[in-house]
């Protein structure tokens, strides 16, 4: 995901858009100070690693669209004609779910610092919302973060565990952060090692996530700032999020970041496709120059696409929607509700199999779009997982998801597919 947090822009948000903008206040007034409250510790507590992300270090990569295999698929493959593939089970458990399981899984639902972990138990229990966000300044440490998540993770069924969801890129977007959390340098700076160096960096960023029960890290950055300045490209460049380099550097360098992840057994999220380092506005905060003209699809060595296709072939285990809309391809509506972008180029071009989430739905980019609407267009246009920024967000977005399920066979057999993709991803990780 993103920035220095997540969108809040709709006017009805004040408590969480007042807190990013004193973030992004304070940021501007020290230029050196991160947005989601950066820690200057660099220890490691040595603590042991939670359950989950024991089991996730122990998986081996899978070769179809997603980095994390379920330890039964010892072969590799996730071929649809075998019984003991990940996709299979998949299915089987998702077939058994009603379709208030099956959408509670399609959802990731924000937890703020200060907010007690109890806040969500109604969720998770009651609405089988299967993805939580950290969100905010989380600045307790490894050990405090650790204890929310085990919180969390008691709410969830056990053959339903949870996605613990964080955005660690580094800089001035990382939200974890206190004893047992690195500082961990911008993507610029990222950009500046080598390949190797960065995956070994990656890789101790990554324990670190594991010992506090984090799982996913909504990183890296794939985008490759292409506006005449870089601080004219506000999601990106003003704020040092991309690694600084030409496509293919930037989308090695991506690569490496999830390797590195990988190997301490985290899951990552490559972002923020097709690439928002052409726009000047951050979809966060505006729905104005967030019209991306220049971007095309045709590849190339030089064209800010040739990023991701780097990136994602390093079989990251969810690539993020951009909010922008992109002329050139389909300027009909943003990326996140783009068919032709999604199932289009990314699945059928590129050969992405795994999960595809959304950049915040909460987003200031998305404001005149009805709430209840916007579940409905990411799934119906090939999404996954839907990534909310706003607490207020939540219910209306699973309502409109269940109120079409139940109406439309077509619009059901999707959510389906969408379910099937997380559980898939969920039963790699070991937590299905």
């Amino acid at each position: 995901m993103h920035r220095p947090s997540y969108g809040h822009g709709r006017h009805a948000r004040t408590r969480a858009r007042f807190a990013i903008a004193f973030v992004i206040a304070m940021s501007m007034m020290l230029t050196t100070a991160g947005c989601a409250g950066r820690s200057a510790s660099s220890s490691d507590t040595g603590s042991s690693r939670s359950p989950v992300a024991s089991q996730n270090a122990t998986t081996s990569q899978s070769p179809s669209g997603t980095g994390s295999a379920k330890a039964s698929d010892e072969s590799g493959g996730d071929s649809g004609d075998r019984t003991d593939s990940a996709e299979y089970l998949a299915g089987r458990l998702v077939s058994g779910m009603s379709v208030e399981e099956k959408a509670g899984q399609l959802m990731m639902v924000p937890l703020f610092s200060g907010n007690a972990p109890s806040t969500l138990r109604e969720t998770i229990v009651r609405d089988h919302v299967g993805s939580v966000l950290l969100i905010g300044n989380w600045s307790n440490g490894v050990s405090a973060t650790a204890d929310a998540t085990s919180t969390l993770r008691g709410y969830a069924p056990k053959d339903r565990g949870l996605l613990i969801c964080t955005d660690q890129e580094g800089g001035q977007v990382q939200h974890l952060s206190g004893q047992g959390f690195s500082e961990i340098p911008s993507a610029v700076e990222q950009g500046r090692m080598s390949g190797p160096a960065l995956r070994r960096s990656a890789r101790s960023w990554g324990e670190q996530l594991a010992q506090a029960g984090v799982n996913v890290d909504l990183a890296p950055v794939a985008d490759t700032v292409t506006t005449p300045s870089r601080a004219g490209n506000a999601p990106i460049g003003a704020l040092n999020r991309d690694f600084g380099l030409n496509p293919a550097g930037n989308g090695d360098h991506a690569a490496a970041f999830v390797d590195g992840m990988r190997d301490a057994g985290i899951m990552t999220a490559v972002k923020h496709f097709p690439g928002l380092g052409g726009v000047t506005g951050n979809t966060d905060f505006t729905a104005k120059g967030i019209v991306d003209s220049s971007t095309t699809l045709r590849g190339g060595s030089d064209d800010p696409i040739e990023g991701f296709r780097r990136a994602i072939a390093a079989k990251p285990d969810m690539v993020m929607m951009s909010l922008a809309t992109y002329a050139a391809i389909d300027g009909s509506s943003p990326a996140a509700f783009s068919s032709r972008i999604m199932n289009g180029y990314l699945r059928k071009t590129l050969g992405y199999e795994g999960v595809v989430t959304s950049d915040s739905m909460s987003a200031e980019a998305l404001g005149t779009i009805p709430v209840r609407e916007l579940g409905v267009r990411f799934v119906s246009a090939g999404g996954d997982l839907i990534c909310i920024g706003d607490e207020g967000d939540v219910t209306p977005i699973l309502q409109g998801l269940l109120e079409r399920a139940r109406s439309d066979a077509g619009f059901a057999r999707q959510v389906d597919r969408a379910a099937t993709r997380v559980m898939t991803l969920k039963i790699r990780a070991g937590l299905a």
